[in-house]
Parts: structure tokens; C-alpha cells; sequence
């Protein structure tokens, strides 16, 4: 089938309709995670599916919205699957990740690291990895907030997924020109100031070549009233699978 991509939510952190912008890599034997918000999991049951049927799991930064789910995730696999699934993450987050977030509800006796839940894999920028047969990932760090690391991903060499990030047009355009990227999956805020995210307005700067690479992604619920008015970038949708 190739490699397919499945939205298991496309909203904003504030978003309530649409559920956390996460997602799921389709192959042909295997299911990557891409983040692991708080509403990852009632997705995944909405799907008929369930954390024993995730292979791996990729995280690009620690927001609620995108790791909020790993707790329940951790917990499940251990004593439910009994596995310890592979957790793919930025060498640079992986303390942070522990420390900050999971280690006051995970963290027990005996018990003091990712390690005790997860098949930790640090990434680091500028390498391309391998993480199954038919899928390679490259990440690079991108703006988001003032010391919050956050990476978006290079899939396969030439499908862009951002992470959430502040408007990057250099980056887009070498991607475009210098790296071979054919599709770009980017987050999307629809009003307002960029203040840590990409505006749609920003977005429509592109020339019409690059929007027309474009879907839209961590956009608000108040989607529906931008319908046909995006220049041609279409909606990312909650569930439907896309061949990518």
C-alpha cells in the first residue's frame, strides 16, 4: 500500500473538535505514532484501535497537546501488552521529557527514567534514520516558544511534517529547492498573531506552486468558516487516510 498518513486528531492545542494534532504512519508492517497528546488515546478507540497495535512512537516536542497521552500509553503497554514500545525522540528531549512531564505520575520505586516504559531512541538533527523498512526520517530543529525545543520531520526525503513552529518561508523554499520536498503536511493558525505558530495569512505569501503542496494542520474549530478561502491549501481531516 505504500506509505499512508492517518490524522488521529487536526486541532490546535484549544481545539476541541478536532482532537490534538497527532498521527499515525501507515506501512505495509508497521504503525509509527507521530506525538501522543492527551486525546490520543479516545482517538485511537474511535478508530478501533488500541496502544498494542502502535509499533513505535515519534515525538517532536513536549506540549501537552503532543506527549499528554504517552503516560497512559507507557502504563497500558506495560501492563497491559507487555511490551515496552520504541520511543522515538530528540537526543535533547529525552531528560526534559522524563523530568518535566512524566516523571511525577510515572516515576515510583525502582523506577527514575523513560527507560523503565519505553524502547528509548535518541535522534539527532542532521542524520537520516531508518526507522522501518520503507520509512526514513530526518528531524531539524524549528521556532516554536523561547526554550522549548521542538522539531519538525523530514520523511523519506521529500514529505515535510512541521512540528508547531513560527512562519520558516527560508526553510520551506530550500526544502522545496535544494531538498526535492513534494508535500508539505504544516500547522496551521487561522487568526490571530504568530506569536508561536504559522498564520494562514503567512502561508498564503507562498507562491502557488508551494501552496498547492500544502495541507493544512493544528488548526482552530473554527475551520469550517475558512472553507475555499485558503488558496488552494486543503484541510488535513480528523481519521481519513491519505496516500502520501
Amino acid at each position: 500500500m505504500g506509505l499512508q498518513l492517518q490524522m488521529l486528531g487536526t486541532g490546535s492545542a484549544f481545539a476541541k473538535k478536532n482532537y490534538n494534532n497527532n498521527a499515525l504512519l501507515l506501512g505495509d508492517d508497521f504503525t509509527l505514532m507521530i506525538d501522543c497528546g492527551i486525546t490520543a488515546p479516545a482517538s485511537l478507540y474511535q478508530l478501533g484501535k488500541n496502544f498494542g497495535d502502535i509499533d513505535a512512537c515519534l515525538i517532536t516536542h513536549i506540549h501537552g497537546d503532543h506527549v499528554g497521552g504517552l503516560e497512559e500509553f507507557g502504563f497500558q503497554c506495560k501492563f497491559i501488552y507487555q511490551k515496552r514500545p520504541v520511543l522515538y525522540i530528540a537526543e535533547t528531549l529525552v531528560k526534559p521529557l522524563w523530568e518535566n512531564t512524566l516523571k511525577g505520575a510515572m516515576g515510583e520505586e525502582g523506577v527514575d527514567s523513560l527507560d523503565a516504559f519505553f524502547d528509548v531512541r535518541p535522534l539527532k538533527e542532521g542524520q537520516t534514520y531508518e526507522l522501518f523498512k520503507g520509512l526514513t526520517v530526518e528531524i531539524f530543529r524549528t521556532p516554536h516558544m523561547p526554550g522549548k525545543n521542538s522539531y519538525s520531520l523530514l520523511l523519506n526525503g521529500d514529505v515535510f511534517y512541521s512540528a508547531d513552529m513560527t512562519f520558516q518561508p527560508d526553510l520551506v523554499y530550500k526544502l522545496v529547492n535544494e531538498r526535492g520536498v513534494r508535500r508539505i503536511f504544516h500547522e496551521c493558525q487561522l487568526t490571530g498573531q504568530g506569536a508561536v505558530h504559522t498564520t494562514l495569512e503567512e502561508l498564503k505569501s507562498f507562491p502557488e506552486p508551494i501552496k498547492a503542496m500544502i495541507s493544512l494542520m493544528h488548526y482552530g474549530d473554527e475551520f469550517d468558516q475558512f472553507e475555499g478561502k485558503t488558496d488552494g491549501m486543503d484541510f488535513l481531516k480528523q481519521h481519513k487516510i491519505y496516500d502520501i
